[in-house]
């Protein structure tokens, strides 16, 4: 594969085979196959940079604090290289980890039951990384979460500001609300960021397996981490364009109500202010699908999927809006 000539020589073996994956909208992942050994390389998306979201180093190291915190459900790194003559950017190496990653279709033997053990299985895992002791592991050390929920809205506002390629007047809305209504106190826990079912690795009864795409990982608001899961959580009556992102909608989901309340009941945690999530969730995920949507429309990708993503823009803000305005989650 064009780009990969020295990664041979890099890994001491005379060649190797790579696939990339299918359905990431970020960075790029490959399946590499080294004689006997078979690996999971991570690399940065070709094209505009989006800050620590393509930082390999530090997704590494977000791998390694995890494992040495007792995290079982992601997989172990392997080795890292900032050299970018490798392979032309930096880039790290993980165990690839058994298991199907469902995306835009459901697996063809699934029942209600399955995705109903999916969604707890999936939010057991949630809870127990927002469980994680922060200091002994290194964790810690991989956020700053004083004034987190305002740092974040200001940041993704920002963001959406410079990746906007029209007006979504609905978005820009619902930004001015959320800067109004800053949670005055917060728990503090460790956060994967973009907690959703196509970065799971499942078995085929349904239980999680392993956790990917760490690269947005950090130490903040665990309920800011639930908003984000909620804003992909799409329902059957949702508008299809939001439907894309995650199969919550099939039948036996546990619906957001659920979700909301199964976190509740297992954390203890106050959900009382879970629209101000919700409509942060829905505000950065329209965030990311416009900066993917933006690097689509200055010739960066020529992936088709990417060509509708200004429509995900225009719904969630649609979302949130209405969020806001009914209290409805």
């Amino acid at each position: 594969m064009e780009g990969f000539e020295k990664l041979p020589a890099y890994l001491g073996v005379p060649s190797v085979e790579l696939t990339a994956f299918p359905g990431g909208f970020s960075n790029l992942t490959y399946q590499v196959s080294a004689g006997e050994k078979t690996y999971v390389l991570r690399r940065p998306p070709h094209g505009l940079k989006i800050a620590k979201a393509h930082d390999m180093i530090r997704e590494f190291r977000v791998l390694q604090a995890l494992e040495k915190a007792g995290y079982t459900k992601m997989p172990n790194p392997i080795s890292c290289c900032e050299d970018e003559a490798i392979i032309g950017a930096p880039f790290f190496l993980m165990e690839k980890v058994d298991g199907m990653i469902i995306r835009n279709r459901p697996p063809v033997e699934a029942s209600a039951s399955f995705f109903r053990n999916l969604s707890q299985s999936a939010l057991d895992v949630l809870i127990d990384l927002h469980s994680l002791e922060l200091s002994d592991s290194g964790l810690g050390a991989l956020g700053k979460p004083e004034g987190y929920a305002l740092r974040q809205v200001q940041g993704w506002a920002e963001r959406f500001q410079k990746a906007k390629t029209s007006e979504v007047a609905s978005i820009e809305e619902a930004f001015q609300w959320l800067l109004a209504a800053i949670p005055s106190s917060s728990d503090v826990a460790f956060i994967h960021n973009d907690f959703k079912y196509d970065n799971l690795v499942i078995s085929p009864n349904g239980e999680v397996q392993a956790v990917l795409d760490w690269e947005m990982a950090t130490v903040g608001d665990p309920l800011m981490d639930l908003g984000t899961t909620l804003a992909y959580w799409a329902e059957a009556g949702d508008e299809d364009i939001l439907k894309m992102f995650n199969l919550s909608y099939v039948p036996g989901n546990f619906t957001r109500r659920e979700v909301i309340d199964y976190y509740a009941a297992i954390t203890g945690r106050n959900v009382s202010e879970m629209v101000f999530y919700y409509v942060f969730g829905l505000c950065k995920v329209a965030t990311i699908a416009q900066q993917i949507y933006q690097r689509y429309s200055l010739g960066y990708s020529k992936d088709p999927r990417f060509s509708v993503l200004h429509q995900v823009v225009e719904a969630a803000g649609r979302k949130a809006i209405a969020s806001i305005q009914t209290g409805n989650i």
